[in-house]
């Protein structure tokens, strides 16, 4: 993959994980995760179906699939994180997001719906994690596609995750000149 289809396909960078993630570093990871369902809401709601099916990149997802699998993904990522909390280092199957991307669903349903579900899933998770203290924070689960991580990788791999998303979109709009109306 050349550098230009790299900086398409992940224009805030590859996801990183900081070992040590404190107190401070938490909170803004939990406050991007309350606040990202909006920036992306704002982003596209002045888009016509048009521009929701157009591919974030040459050869990617339409912005409408991106809008879907982020509904997936957060509520998959939730109940990893929630049987983390709540098992002892359980095994928790992946899923094929590709191929769910091609189910009728992802051209069909309109973003609306998507964008309520994660609306409701950061809600709930922002709420869950202003709750957990450091000890909660160490505990592992185990993933098909992921391997092992803590919480707190899990925490920093989905906050980075909607900040990818969100920036392929804003991406896009910047490239092609469709400005937010507000």
């Amino acid at each position: 993959m050349n550098q230009a289809s790299d900086e398409l396909r992940y224009p805030v960078g590859k996801f990183e994980y900081v070992p040590v993630a404190g107190k401070e570093q938490r909170e803004r990871y939990i406050r991007e995760i309350a606040e990202q369902p909006q920036i992306l809401r704002e982003l596209v709601k002045e888009w016509t179906p048009e521009q929701l099916r157009t591919p974030y990149r040459p050869g990617g997802w339409t912005v409408l699939q991106v809008i879907h699998h982020l509904a997936d993904n957060n509520m998959n990522a939730y109940v990893r994180f929630r049987r983390g909390l709540t098992e002892d280092n359980p095994v928790i199957p992946g899923y094929r997001q590709d191929a769910w991307a091609e189910c009728g669903d992802y051209n069909s349903a309109e973003a609306e719906a998507s964008l309520l579900l994660i609306e409701a899933v950061h809600a709930r998770y922002a709420a869950l994690l202003y709750t957990l203290g450091e000890e909660d924070y160490q505990r592992t689960f185990r993933n098909e596609q992921l391997g092992g991580m803590t919480l707190d990788a899990a925490l920093q791999r989905f906050a980075w995750h909607v900040r990818h998303h969100t920036a392929q979109i804003q991406s896009l709009a910047d490239r092609e000149g469709w400005k937010i109306k507000s």
